[in-house]
């Protein structure tokens, strides 16, 4: 792919006006901001998708906790509310919602009534797979630009600051 010829940016913009006001590393901050930038961006077009399949951010989550885990696409209450970091009640609540919706049933044990599974619907499992699918969309369109050699090494570079950050 061919290189285009740069062009000034909001992060452009930002160094430029930030400029002899602020003690920062015009380097570091081009980099920390661009990040912040693209994740915005990312996070924009997550909430179009969730939009245009009529799903909410909470009912998103919780869908793709289960579709995770692959057909049949089951969990425990609790086992959700783990990974979500929520209340057994705010498990609950959203269960509740979601299980309106059509969009999760729960299900009995059959050998421990007690059990309770969670189980992505077939309406569940498409709007999911209808937002994923959006979202992939918007996000093959952010790194387009990039040759595949340029995208290895960018994902790289990342890869390498987050385990520093990981990692301490």
């Amino acid at each position: 792919m061919e290189e285009e010829p740069p062009g000034e940016d909001s992060v452009d913009r930002h160094i430029a006006r930030w400029r002899g006001k602020a003690p920062f590393d015009e380097r570091v901050e081009e980099i920390v901001t661009r990040i912040q930038m693209l994740a915005k961006h990312v996070n924009q077009a997550k909430d179009r998708a969730l939009a245009e399949v009529g799903l909410q951010l909470f009912e998103y989550e919780t869908l793709h906790r289960l579709a995770s885990r692959g057909a049949p696409w089951r969990a425990t209450p609790s086992e959700l509310a783990a990974e979500l970091l929520l209340s057994p009640a705010g498990m609950s609540g959203r269960l509740d919602t979601l299980e309106k919706a059509g969009l999760v049933r729960r299900l009995r044990g059959t050998e421990d009534r007690r059990r309770v599974d969670v189980e992505l619907t077939e309406e569940g499992h498409a709007r999911w797979d209808e937002a994923m699918r959006l979202r992939g969309v918007a996000e093959d369109a952010m790194v387009e630009p990039l040759g595949a050699d340029e995208q290895a090494a960018v994902s790289a570079l990342l890869k390498r600051m987050l385990l520093r950050v990981e990692n301490g």
